[in-house]
């Protein structure tokens, strides 16, 4: 928002984070985040606060707070609520127009309309405008959306005016083609929860036909570019492997299998269950592969795992598939170092991690009697091979990415096992 013209406040209750990012220090790793928020500080266009009354006055207001998952699979919508209740002292001061509450936060329908009643009664209306950014691309992503979706309320005028609000914000990013779609509260949440169990719902999918590729002695990576010939299948996300993670996908889908059995429409998303425990299961055939391809040696065995994030160019670790794989290999290996670029000094931090931790591959693959690729991240796929053999005790790799070449692998003297490869 600073960066296409606008005055940002940005408002949290932790005044530590609140310091490091006015000093312009991004809290996580995220490619061109930092550059993006230095140059922001730096113009006065951007600041934070810990001080919840800095937003009287504002125009619009987002909410972009985390909904975790509760203990019955539910989403936790209590950062949501809190910051509303935050907010609710300080709506209503606005004097250059409609005042607008801007949800982007994932969450399950029929929220925004339990929020809306409370928030319209400060003369304020509530927007539902929900995030599609992929961590990895998160700021291309914000500055250059696939589409803006607005939840807006049932009143016409109310409506508009929140509407013609949103649109003079994103006007920049509205500019260069991005469609905006305007529709009711409950299908701008839905949007949103039905993309990512559309997306955790096809990976799924070509992990299942993994399986039976390696049952039938079939490549699922032919497979995939076969029918992602098809215009209406296309070729994104069927890449098979050890599954989604993250902070998303898997929450997401839980929480929108949860509201559906409030709902009465459990048996509808009934199929979501299944999707989630192909995912479990494609980090459980690693590690079973691990065991048996290592036989009785495995207690005496050192594995090498090569990335520690859910996915490349990220420094999020939660619901890592490669972390549990290293986890469980841990208990029964000789030793599982874990080697990341980006992650690797936020776990040498931690001293009760079951498992070594390393910065260099090299290291990680020093004497490794198995080497399983966990996180596709450049360094790791444009390894070379030879030289990860002689590096190695014994040339053998797991392709939990199915993103090596196979041959030139096997060239190396390597057993090399992918996910439905031949």
């Amino acid at each position: 928002m600073a960066d296409i013209g606008h005055e940002v406040v940005g408002i949290d209750i932790d005044q530590e984070k609140v310091d490091s990012l006015s000093a312009g220090n991004a809290p996580f790793f995220e490619p061109g985040l930092s550059t993006l928020l230095r140059r922001n500080v730096s113009s006065g266009r951007l600041s934070f606060s810990t001080d919840s009354s800095a937003i009287r006055g504002a125009q619009v207001h987002f909410i972009g707070v985390g909904t975790p998952q509760s203990s019955n699979g539910a989403a936790d919508l209590t950062y949501v609520d809190k910051a509303v209740e935050q907010m609710l002292p300080h709506l209503g001061a606005c004097e250059s127009g409609a005042e607008i509450v801007a949800g982007k936060s994932t969450v399950p329908v029929g929220t925004a309309s339990r929020l809306s009643q409370r928030i319209a009664a400060t003369g304020a209306t509530l927007v539902w405008n929900p995030e599609f950014l992929r961590e990895g691309f998160a700021v291309k992503d914000t500055l250059e959306p696939d589409r803006l979706v607005y939840g807006l309320p049932d009143d016409p005028r109310d409506a508009q005016e929140a509407q013609d609000v949103l649109d003079a914000v994103y006007a920049p990013v509205m500019s260069s083609g991005t469609p905006r779609l305007c529709m009711d509260y409950a299908t701008a949440e839905l949007v949103k929860t039905a993309a990512n169990a559309f997306l955790a719902t096809k990976i799924s999918f070509i992990n299942a036909m993994a399986r039976i590729c390696d049952t039938v002695k079939a490549d699922v990576t032919d497979l995939a570019d076969a029918i992602g010939m098809d215009e209406r299948i296309g070729h994104r996300f069927l890449r098979a492997g050890i599954g989604f993670g993250g902070g998303c996908l898997p929450k997401d889908i839980r929480a929108f299998q949860a509201r559906a059995d409030q709902l009465g429409e459990g048996e509808t998303l009934a199929f979501l269950a299944e999707v989630d425990r192909i995912n479990d299961w494609m980090r459980a055939s690693v590690i079973d592969t691990a065991a048996e391809l290592l036989g009785d040696d495995l207690p005496t065995s050192r594995i090498a795992i090569l990335g520690a994030t859910f996915k490349p160019d990220s420094d999020d670790m939660r619901n890592s598939p490669a972390l549990e794989i290293a986890t469980d290999l841990a208990r029964r290996a000789g030793s599982v170092v874990v080697t990341d670029p980006q992650a690797a000094p936020i776990l040498a931090v931690n001293d009760d991690l079951p498992y070594e931790v390393t910065t260099e591959a090299q290291d990680a693959l020093a004497d490794a009697d198995l080497a399983i690729l966990g996180t596709e991240w450049h360094e790791y796929t444009q390894l070379d091979p030879h030289r990860a053999a002689r590096l190695m005790r014994h040339a053998r790799v797991i392709d939990g990415r199915n993103a090596l070449d196979p041959q030139a692998w096997k060239a190396a003297g390597f057993t090399y096992i992918g996910i439905g490869r031949r």
